[in-house]
């Protein structure tokens, strides 16, 4: 019974790492609530993002509870960043356009753009969204269209949302279908996540 489960489990593990998505990642901007940051976690983890970047200039990262974010972290890898010259290098090496969540007019919605493309999406903290610096950083801006009486949406559901539509993008263009990862990167991967 035991070997069935960890073959079952090993299963899923591959499974997993076909489908993530090296080319697309979030960018938690000075984000203050943990319990936004977790749930930011969780939804990376289930849209198939294999690491995010916390870009923290004016307050500590962030301390995530083990009970509400343990789960997912251990899934998703966290690049730290203290200066947005280290999060530009970061970006840029890896091929990424850079978008900014914003309200300005500048802005197009979240649907016009191309998210099967090597993408990072810049989520702002919950009370002034995303800083000048970072949105000077982007290459546009991006808003989730609303038809209610409420601006924004809560960060984390907002970060579902972006991913929510990449996925569907990228899994209508086949993404999903193919690893991201070169053969050799998706074997050690799965030999580290075994370890798990």
């Amino acid at each position: 019974m035991k070997k069935e489960r960890t073959a079952v489990r090993l299963e899923k593990i591959r499974r997993v790492l076909e489908q993530r998505q090296p080319d697309l990642t979030l960018v938690m901007a000075n984000i203050h609530d943990p319990h936004n940051v977790s749930a930011i976690y969780r939804s990376c983890d289930a849209f198939g993002v294999p690491r995010v970047h916390l870009y923290y200039t004016d307050t500590p990262f962030p301390h995530l509870a083990a009970k509400t974010s343990a789960s997912a972290r251990k899934w998703v890898e966290t690049e730290q960043h203290r200066n947005i010259e280290d999060l530009r290098a970061a970006l840029k090496k890896r091929g990424m356009a850079v978008y900014a969540t914003t309200f300005t007019p500048a802005a197009r919605p979240l649907a016009e753009f191309d998210l099967t493309r090597p993408a990072a999406v810049i989520l702002g903290n919950e009370h002034r969204g995303v800083d000048e610096e970072l949105v000077a950083l982007s290459d546009a801006q991006i808003y989730i269209p609303m038809y209610g009486m409420i601006q924004s949406f809560n960060v984390s559901v907002a970060a579902a949302l972006v991913l929510y539509e990449a996925s569907r993008q990228r899994l209508a263009a086949g993404r999903y279908d193919a690893p991201g990862y070169q053969p050799r990167e998706l074997e050690e991967l799965f030999a580290t996540w075994a370890d798990k």
